[in-house]
C-alpha cells in the first residue's frame, strides 16, 4: 500500500509532458477554403489544449461550396510520441465510430507530418503553419501510388465561444 502511494505521488510530482511547438502552433481558430476529392470547400478548425497541455483536440467542419448540405466534421487529438521528433495522433469523424484511426509521424522544420491508416490506405497529413497561415494536405497513399485527398489553406481568426 505505501508502495502504491509514494508512486502515485511521484508522478504528481513530474512535470506534465507538453504538446511538440510545431503541434502547439495549431491552437486557436482558423477559417479558409479548400478542396476535397476535387470539390471546392470552406473550412474551420478550432484547436485547444487538452489534458494539461500534453495534447492538443482539433475540431474541424467543413461545408461543401457548391451543395451546403454536404457538411463533415473531425476531431482530432495530437501529441508528442516517445521520441523527440514523433508525432502521435487520434482521427475521428461525423462517419462514425466505424471510421476512427490512431496516426503517427514526424516533426519537421516548418510543421509536421502524421499518417493514419483506413484499410489498405494511408491518409498522410501534413500541416504547416507560417505566421497567419495554416496549410493543410492530405494525400492518399495505397499499393504504391499517391493521389491528393484534400488541400486547405487558413487564416488566423477570431474563435466565437459555442461554435459546433
Amino acid at each position: 500500500m505505501a508502495t502504491a502511494i509514494w508512486m502515485a505521488s511521484a508522478a504528481a510530482a513530474e512535470e506534465p509532458a507538453r504538446a511538440p511547438d510545431a503541434v502547439r502552433q495549431l491552437e486557436g481558430c482558423w477559417q479558409g477554403r479548400g478542396e476535397v476529392m476535387g470539390k471546392p470547400v470552406t473550412i474551420a478548425v478550432e484547436a485547444r489544449p487538452v489534458a494539461l497541455g500534453a495534447m492538443l483536440a482539433l475540431d474541424a467542419s467543413s461545408v461543401a461550396i457548391d451543395d451546403p448540405s454536404d457538411r463533415y466534421a473531425a476531431h482530432l487529438v495530437l501529441g508528442g510520441g516517445k521520441g523527440s521528433a514523433d508525432v502521435i495522433g487520434f482521427w475521428s469523424d461525423s462517419f462514425g465510430g466505424t471510421m476512427t484511426a490512431i496516426g503517427s509521424g514526424t516533426l519537421r522544420a516548418n510543421g509536421f507530418d502524421i499518417g493514419y491508416r483506413y484499410g489498405e490506405a494511408t491518409f498522410l497529413n501534413g500541416w504547416q503553419v507560417a505566421g497567419e497561415r495554416l496549410r493543410w494536405e492530405i494525400v492518399a497513399q495505397e499499393k504504391g501510388t499517391s493521389q491528393a485527398f484534400a488541400s486547405y489553406v487558413l487564416t488566423r481568426a477570431a474563435c466565437v465561444s459555442g461554435a459546433e
